[in-house]
């Protein structure tokens, strides 16, 4: 571990703690495991289909993906950006934005993206609403702050997708 520090700081790098590598994860949309998927979570409903395949024969779980594939996701994992001044952070409820507002989902991951001066997050919300663009309200500490819900990754190749 020492010779990686003192390879890094050479070159101008320095030592980082759990915070910088969960922000520029996030910015990159890469999940992590335990608050963006886990054993309740299926390869479809956060956005791994593509490493999914199911044509190729059968494997753990591969009857239950086919299933799910061909009955629709109840649930789908979609980046937000925060409208309102605020933060978005694991395990707070989302609301639909139309009249009544009721539950439609949950963050599981959302910080401040140095990298593009914005807050951000990714969340499940039921899949019938989870289109681009669309408003939603995330409950933070008893208040409705508004979010919108956008495309993943929020950075890529030094540039931001916003």
């Amino acid at each position: 571990m020492v010779r990686l520090v003192e390879a890094a700081q050479r070159v101008g790098g320095k030592p980082c703690g759990l915070g910088a590598r969960d922000t520029l994860r996030l910015e990159m949309g890469y999940l992590l495991y335990g608050n963006d998927m886990d054993e309740a979570t299926t390869a479809l409903e956060c956005g791994l289909g593509w490493v999914t395949k199911l044509a190729k024969g059968e494997f753990v779980g591969s009857k239950a993906l086919v299933e799910q594939k061909e009955r629709g996701l109840k649930k789908t994992m979609v980046g937000i950006r925060m409208v309102d001044k605020a933060i978005a952070r694991h395990g707070y409820k989302i609301f639909s934005a139309a009249e009544g507002g009721e539950e439609i989902g949950v963050v599981s991951s959302g910080t401040v993206a140095p990298s593009l001066n914005v807050n951000i997050g990714m969340a499940y919300v039921r899949s019938d609403l989870a289109q681009l663009g669309q408003n939603i309200f995330v409950e933070i500490r008893g208040e409705r702050k508004c979010a919108e819900i956008c495309k993943k990754p929020f950075y890529t190749n030094g540039t931001a997708q916003l």
